[in-house]
């Protein structure tokens, strides 16, 4: 059962996130890793490559090394115990390569929970705070999703110096979780009853092999474990535990499930406003009925009207007494807020609600206490104004809060995909079957044999060992067929087997799952900041102090006029004078100005688009990436695995001397049994399905040396002795190697039939080819029609012959190619595309084609499912067909528009909403705007901003291609 996958049990599904800590990385015994880059010279080919790797991963310290030849770099990761920098830079020096650059770093990465967030101002001054930390390398915080990801240097700063900084910015921030917590568990203790048990558990556990962190919690008698999953897991954990009581005492430990942290603060935060709006009702109502609607009616509302002490009422007593709660204890918040903010520097809406609600109450305390001391005075307070004011506020906070927790729930059903229980086997030393237990997903460890019956789902990451089923993957992926999966097949975690009964092997347990990863991949997105934010973040700087100055011109312009009799008389209401016309227009220029409705307009709609865009398989890398892809005017496709199926096969093949076929063929498989080019594959692959026909059933390719790789060439490699070259012509032309009439025609015949010649030459002589076909994707015709209707152009950039590739271009519609190209020229192609003021896209496989990935304004890794190239790319399509490359372009235009529409709302509603404040309708139609409606209109506006983000939700893909059979050749030997 060992050998079907065994290969590929190790290869992660999606690369680990940049966070993760080093495996081992254990506090007891001191064993960081650090990380070093070198910027090396004289790397010219992929041997170099290897002979670096080699000497380098030898020395003693060393635990791993990452070699770029393109980039020239090399990537070490060492203990710092063992060895240094200088070592390893002398080693690679010792080869005959120079280290130009030598650069240093160990940063740590944390996620924050940030309370307290308003507006944009709010989000830029947490920012800032971070910022000015000491050893703090980069934040990024995002309003919408309350979050901030903080990259740190560890030796400089700490967690809690980070967030104690967040604290003195006035807003709370609690720990997500940190790079050291990657995979963790958390244990529920029972038996413990002196501290003595607890130091004793704790010990045990930080001298067990594998694990990193140990975090006690006494009040919950829970603790939590971070662990190294290739050498321990939960279950091992958990006997630890047990196996460290001494009779007659019995420790036990169950899988403890903590709260999700983001969804009870979610719902801690809609209940705190909910109850705040409600307590703010209760003396917000009875204030409105006092001032606006029993006076009216007579005789129930003469009572008000009685003096107590000179001119002061009934009702203006009572409320003062029901406002100043409203005012001192539900407002708090705003004071709180906007102190904070004061005392920072900046200014946000807590500011304005502060300002607007203390001129409302505090003018209105003095017309009480004029009334109280005078007989003669009369006038007009504006309790209700303050009351109703913070009362619509929180309305509206509530509202939006609730809003706001929608816009993540397609992040929430991919994270709740995975089953709760899994089927785990046990086996015997001859491998038979023992027992079948039924335990919970999060004990699983790496290695674990499961069983899946059909109908259930795919607990974690594995690798199929035994059986056969279709497997649906669309809630990952957007698949919408089942996948067909046999025995050294993947499966995703999450997924939903159909028909069969699979034994599967786990490969990745926790978060290194690609559930989890597409998750910290959309997350992470969803802070990113877009650039079309940067507008609002420039209006934030300057909003609320040009509104405090338009409140108070306001004042003035309706002050000054009244004292002189500017205007008739009649346009002062009755009770009113002229300072209180001018002070309530002033407040509602305060309180209807709203900046929180200019912060949203992005964030949120990234948001949604990212978390709609994961659950159809499109996974894209923040809002940078969104708002790119929405002016994409040129497309480059890579033909193998793109525009292909990416599953080429040996057709035919040709012999041009009197060696056997073969022989031939062995020493071509040989040669390319060392590269992971599908062409290299499809001849290892055409020489077993040879080698069976001759009736040996050997998997063992013949033994190579000197074995390199020349980038859109073809390979050369010491074969049993033999120089042995298999590539395409120019491979030839740079070995000096004659290519005779003969050989020239079988090249144009098979090229014209679109079929890809792989020449063999042996010791400098050619002496056989190989044609390989590759069929085309069935919807890439349809697609490409759809781009040019997009007023998309579409390019292909290949390194294949040219004959082949007109021939696939012309198959598929697309005009303009490049063929026998390099991956370093694909990527100059697309800088020389860049210089003529084109956005380009570069659409690839990720096996080849990282640098043009990296070159183009936009990459797409697309057609290898979870095996993409993530860290080159833009843009992520989960599966293989072509049409998500529309989807991704379109949900990004979609969602821009969608910005745009939310920018038009709130910036229309602050140009029109502060003149009509302002009063400047009032002299025409008698229309004006009290305070307590403005606040209303401003806490409106901000919910208004988030619904028409979640309108997102009903995005649909533009385009489904039904699969069509695809063609088969059969292999013929000339």
């Amino acid at each position: 059962m060992e050998q079907n996958g065994e290969s590929r049990l190790k290869e992660p599904l999606l690369p680990a996130s940049s966070g993760a800590s080093p495996a081992g990385a254990s506090p007891r015994k001191e064993r960081k890793t650090r990380k070093v880059m070198f910027s090396v010279r004289g790397i010219s080919c992929a041997s170099c490559a290897v002979s670096i790797e080699t000497v380098v991963a030898g020395l003693k310290g060393v635990e791993s090394i990452q070699v770029s030849p393109l980039q020239g770099q090399a990537v070490v990761q060492y203990r710092p115990e063992e060895t240094d920098t200088r070592t390893i830079k002398e080693a690679i020096e010792e080869l005959n390569f120079e280290v130009d650059e030598l650069q240093e770093q160990e940063i740590a990465v944390c996620r924050l929970r940030i309370k307290g967030m308003a507006c944009t101002s709010c989000s830029e001054s947490v920012e800032r705070a971070l910022q000015m930390v000491p050893g703090v390398k980069k934040a990024a915080v995002g309003l919408a999703l309350e979050e901030a990801k903080v990259h740190y240097d560890p030796n400089v700063t700490s967690r809690d110096l980070i967030i104690e900084a967040v604290e003195d910015a006035g807003f709370g921030a609690d720990l997500i979780s940190s790079g050291d917590d990657v995979n963790k568990v958390h244990l529920k203790l029972e038996g413990l009853n002196s501290p003595e048990d607890t130091k004793l558990i704790q010990t045990v556990l930080e001298t067990t092999e594998g694990v990193n962190h140990v975090e006690w919690d006494t009040v919950e008698q829970t603790i939590k474990v971070a662990y190294d999953p290739d050498i321990t897991g939960p279950r091992l954990l958990i006997q630890c535990i047990q196996n460290a009581a001494q009779p007659p005492k019995c420790f036990n430990a169950t899988l403890h499930s903590p709260p999700k942290q983001r969804e009870a603060e979610r719902n801690h935060e809609i209940r705190n406003y909910r109850n705040q709006f409600l307590w703010s009702c209760l003396f917000s109502v009875p204030v409105f009925l006092f001032s606006m609607v029993l006076p009216m009616i007579s005789p129930y509302g003469d009572w008000l009207s009685y003096r107590i002490c000179n001119n002061m009422t009934i009702g203006m007593l009572l409320r003062w007494l029901l406002c100043s709660p409203v005012q001192f204890i539900v407002g708090w918040r705003f004071y709180i807020g906007a102190y904070h903010a004061l005392k920072r520097g900046y200014s946000n809406m807590d500011v304005l609600v502060a300002l607007g609600t203390n001129a409302a109450y505090f003018y209105s305390v003095y017309i009480v206490l004029k009334a109280l001391a005078s007989s003669s005075f009369e006038g007009q307070d504006f309790f209700e104004t303050s009351a109703m004011l913070v009362s619509f506020i929180l309305l509206g906070k509530y509202l939006e809060v609730v809003a706001k927790g929608k816009t993540s729930d397609a992040l929430s059903k991919l994270t709740e995909l995975a089953p709760e229980t899994a089927c785990l086997l046990s086996f015997d030393k001859d491998g038979n079957t023992i027992s079948e237990t039924e335990i919970s997903t999060q004990l699983l460890q790496r290695n674990d044999v499961i069983k899946i019956v059909p109908g259930t789902k795919v607990p974690v990451d594995g690798v199929v060992i035994k059986g056969q089923s279709h497997v649906n993957e669309s809630m990952i992926t957007g698949e919408a067929r089942p996948i067909a999966k046999k025995p050294g097949d993947r499966v995703i975690g999450g997924t939903v087997n159909d028909n069969g009964c699979i034994i599967v092997k786990a490969t990745h347990v926790g978060s290194e799952t690609a559930l989890s990863q597409i998750v910290q991949l959309v997350e992470a997105a969803q802070l990113a900041r877009a650039p079309v934010q940067k507008l609002a973040d420039k209006i934030s700087r300057f909003f609320v102090p040009t509104v405090v100055v338009a409140a108070f011109l306001t004042w003035l312009g309706w002050f000054i006029p009244g004292q002189f009799h500017l205007y008739p008389k009649h346009w002062i209401p009755k009770a009113m004078d002229s300072f209180e016309l001018a002070l309530q227009f002033g407040i509602s220029v305060l309180v209807v100005a709203c900046p929180c409705a200019l912060g949203l307009a992005t964030p949120t709609a990234v948001m949604v688009a990212t978390g709609k865009g994961a659950s159809q398989g499109v996974l894209i890398k923040g809002g940078n990436a969104l708002e790119k892809a929405h002016k994409i005017k040129a497309i480059i496709f890579d033909k193998t695995g793109t525009l292909t199926v990416g599953k080429p096969s040996v057709v035919q093949t040709k012999i041009f001397s009197k060696i056997p076929l073969l022989e031939l063929c062995d020493l071509a498989a040989g040669a390319e049994v060392n590269s992971e080019h599908p062409l290299s594959k499809a001849i290892v692959e055409h020489t077993k399905k040879l080698r069976e026909q001759y009736g040996s059933h050997s998997d063992h390719m013949m033994e190579s040396r000197d074995f390199e790789v020349h980038p859109g060439a073809g390979v050369s490699a010491n074969v049993e002795g033999k120089l042995v070259l298999v590539g395409n012509k120019r491979l030839m032309q740079e070995f000096e190697v004659e290519l005779s009439p003969e050989v020239e025609a079988y090249m144009s015949e098979t090229e014209e039939l679109a079929r890809t010649c792989i020449l063999v030459a042996i010791d400098k002589i050619i002496c056989g080819a190989l044609a390989v076909s590759d069929p085309l994707k069935p919807e890439a015709g349809r697609v490409i029609s759809y781009l040019k209707s997009m007023g998309i152009s579409s390019i292909m950039v290949t390194g294949d012959n040219w004959a082949t590739a007109k021939s696939i271009a012309k198959e598929v519609g697309i005009s303009q190619v490049f063929a026998e190209i390099d991956p370093v020229g694909k990527a100059e192609k697309i800088k020389d595309m860049q210089m003529q003021g084109l956005t380009v896209a570069m659409v690839g496989d990720g096996i080849n084609d990282s640098p043009a990935l990296a070159a183009a304004d936009v990459g797409m890794a697309i057609g290898a499912g979870t095996d993409v190239a993530i860290e080159a790319a833009d843009i992520v399509l989960m599966k293989s067909s072509l049409e998500d490359v529309i989807t991704a372009i379109d949900l990004s235009r979609k969602t821009l528009s969608r910005i745009r529409l939310n920018y038009v709302w709130a910036l229309g509603y602050n140009v029109l909403g502060m003149p009509v404040a302002a009063g400047v309708l009032f002299p025409f139609t008698g229309i004006r705007l009290p305070p307590w409606l403005a606040g209303a209109c401003m806490a409106a506006s901000s919910v208004s901003v988030v619904c028409s983000s979640l309108l997102l939700q009903l995005y649909k893909k533009p385009l489904h291609v039904e699969d069509a059979p695809r063609p088969t050749d059969g292999t013929d030997l000339v």
